[in-house]
C-alpha cells in the first residue's frame, strides 16, 4: 500500500492558500462590518473582496492615491512639501514593511488570493492532462521587465502625473482599474459590479475593458502556464525592491550535481532557471515567491533551504523527494497510480 496522505510542504502550502483565500474573500461575512473595517487596514494588499466598502487599504492603491491627491497636487500648486504630506504614506509603508519583515515575499506564494486561484486552476489543468507550457530562459528574460514597467507606469508615474494635472483624473489609480485580482476575487463573492464597464468616460471604459480581458486571459492561461499574472505583477517587483530587508529567504548551497540535475528549476512555477545554476544570494531571485517547490523537489539533503533568519523552516531531503515524486512530478503533473500486482503485497494470499 502507498501512503495517500503523505504530509508534504506543497499540501500544507495549498491548505494555507485556501484558508487565506477564504479569509480574504469571505472573512468579513464572518466577523461583521465593524471588525472587517479594522482587519482590512491590516491586510497588506488585495483585500477588495474582503471588505468591499473599504477595499482601498492596499499598499499599491494607497501609494497611487497619495501620489495623485497629495504629492502631485502639491507640486502642481508649487506649495512647500511638508512632512504632513508624507505622514499617511509613511504609516502605510510602515505597516507594509512590518508585515513584509515577517513574511517577506512569501506573501506572494502563500497568501495572495490571485496566486491561489491561479494555482488551483493550473492544478485542474494537470488533472485533465492539459499541456503545460514552460517559459524557456530567453522568453523569461523578455517577460521579467514587464512587472517593473507596471510598477513604474501604472502604480507610480500615472497617478503622480494625474496629481500634477497632466493626465486626466481617470488615470488617478490605473493599476487598481486593471487589476485582475479585483475582478477574480469579487466574482467569488457573487458580485458582478467590478466587471461592469463605465460608459460615461472613455478612459474609464478602456481601463475596465482591459481589466475584464486581462482577468479572462489570466484565468484561461493558468490552465497551461503556471502563475501567468505573477510574472508581471507590480506587487512582485515592489516586494523585490525590499526583499533583502526580510529575514525570510531562500538559501542554496553549492553542489556539484546541480549543473546536471536542474529538477529544482523544473519545479519552479515562475520558471526561474537561475535556481539550478546559482547558489548563495544569487539563488534568491527577484521573481521568487518563496512557494518552496524547489526545496521540495531537490533530491539532495540540505542543498536548498527556506529560512527565517538563522531558523531553518524547511530543507531539501532525499527521502522527502522520493516520497514527493510518488504522487507528483516536479512540473505539477499528477502521476497515475500504478495498478496493484497480485503477489506483490504483504496481504496477498
Amino acid at each position: 500500500m502507498f501512503k495517500t496522505m503523505f504530509p508534504t510542504l506543497g499540501r500544507f502550502r495549498l491548505f494555507v492558500q485556501i484558508a487565506m483565500l477564504l479569509l480574504t474573500v469571505y472573512g468579513s461575512n464572518v466577523v461583521g462590518f465593524y471588525m472587517a473595517e479594522k482587519v482590512s487596514n491590516a491586510l497588506p494588499a488585495l483585500s477588495c473582496a474582503y471588505d468591499q466598502q473599504n477595499g482601498a487599504y492596499c499598499a499599491l492603491i494607497s501609494t497611487q492615491h497619495l501620489l495623485h491627491h497629495r504629492i502631485g497636487e502639491a507640486l502642481a500648486k508649487a506649495q512647500q512639501i511638508t512632512f504632513q504630506m508624507f505622514l499617511p504614506l509613511l504609516f502605510t509603508l510602515l505597516t507594509f514593511f512590518t508585515f513584509f519583515f515577517v513574511l517577506g515575499k512569501a506573501f506572494c506564494g502563500w497568501v495572495c488570493p490571485l496566486g491561489t486561484i491561479q494555482d488551483l486552476v493550473n492544478k485542474l489543468g494537470r488533472r485533465f492532462n492539459l499541456p503545460l507550457h514552460r517559459l524557456e530562459n530567453g522568453n523569461v528574460s523578455k517577460v521579467r521587465p514587464v512587472k517593473w514597467l507596471m510598477l513604474i507606469v501604472l502604480v507610480l508615474a500615472l497617478p503622480l502625473l494625474t496629481g500634477l494635472g497632466i493626465t486626466p483624473h481617470s488615470l488617478g489609480n490605473p493599476y487598481c482599474d486593471v487589476c485582475p485580482s479585483r475582478i477574480a476575487t469579487t466574482l467569488l463573492t457573487g458580485s458582478t459590479e467590478q466587471i461592469a464597464l463605465r460608459t460615461g468616460d472613455g478612459i474609464a471604459f478602456t481601463l475596465g475593458a482591459i481589466a475584464n480581458t486581462l482577468a479572462g486571459f489570466i484565468l484561461i492561461a493558468a490552465f497551461a502556464v503556471r502563475q501567468p499574472f505573477c510574472r508581471i505583477c507590480p506587487m512582485l517587483s515592489f516586494n523585490a525592491v525590499f526583499q533583502r530587508l526580510s529575514p525570510m529567504r531562500l538559501v542554496k548551497k553549492q553542489h556539484d550535481k546541480c549543473d546536471k540535475c536542474g529538477i529544482c528549476a523544473k519545479a519552479c512555477p515562475m520558471d526561474i532557471h537561475e535556481i539550478a545554476r546559482e547558489h548563495g544570494a544569487k539563488a534568491f531571485h527577484e521573481d521568487c515567491t518563496l512557494c518552496g517547490r524547489c526545496v521540495e523537489f531537490c533530491p539532495d539533503d540540505g542543498v536548498i533551504q527556506m529560512k527565517w533568519g538563522p531558523i531553518v523552516l524547511f530543507k531539501s531531503s532525499r527521502e522527502y523527494y522520493r516520497q514527493r515524486m510518488k504522487g507528483e512530478m516536479p512540473d505539477g503533473t499528477i502521476k497515475a497510480t500504478a495498478p496493484h500486482k497480485p503477489g506483490s503485497g504483504a496481504n496477498d494470499a
